[in-house]
């Protein structure tokens, strides 16, 4: 069996916010760092075999803050699963876009990555991972939508909404090419309602 570590980023400036970050390369802020600290203290008490990482930044901080807990290296970065790209929304907040594009901004071409490309990438990245790793213990540091869009495409008839919280871990395991998820949105090493995201 296969086991899969989903790892949502520690929290930003721009997830405060309400900024949409996309591919952005946006650090974490202290809290996010204080939530990588905490999540990785939770996981040195359970058996990893490696780490692999979105290649933006405040995915890579939190992945080696984990790492240097762990005492295991970050095995690689890749752009396949770093976010959803959000074109010309990056950098904005929502009553931003609602100003400059109006109440359906959804529905106008603005550059953004579709739902189903994401997926797309991402699903392709597990299963080069299962191909590779198999029967190993891999802890993936990403981010939330990415991390949603992955389950709804891997468990449809489970997940039709997801809501991942900053170091949230969501637990996939494969086994004869069958996924299930054993833990969702898990921030229990999370204490204080401040490290939680909003």
């Amino acid at each position: 069996m296969t086991t899969i570590g989903l790892v949502r980023h520690g929290i930003t400036e721009w997830n405060l916010l309400g900024i949409a970050q996309g591919s952005s390369d946006i650090p974490l802020n202290e809290t996010g760092r204080q939530q990588a600290v905490a999540l990785a203290e939770r996981l040195s008490s359970e058996t990893w075999d490696m780490i692999v990482s979105s290649d933006l930044l405040r995915a890579k901080e939190t992945a080696q803050i984990i790492a240097d807990r762990l005492e295991l290296p970050i095995s690689f970065t890749d752009p396949r699963i770093r976010e959803i790209n959000g074109g010309q929304i990056e950098g904005t907040t929502e009553d931003e876009r609602i100003q400059k594009w109006g109440e359906n901004w959804r529905s106008l071409d603005l550059g953004m990555e579709s739902v189903e490309l994401a997926a797309k990438r991402s699903v392709e990245f597990l299963e080069d991972i299962l191909k590779n790793h198999n029967g190993k213990r891999v802890l993936l540091v990403t981010h939330g939508g990415l991390i949603g869009v992955t389950l709804k495409s891997l468990l449809p008839e489970r997940f039709k909404d997801t809501h991942m919280n900053n170091t949230s871990i969501t637990i996939l395991e494969n086994l004869e090419s069958q996924w299930d998820c054993t833990l969702y949105n898990c921030t229990k090493h999370l204490t204080t309602s401040d490290m939680i995201n909003r």
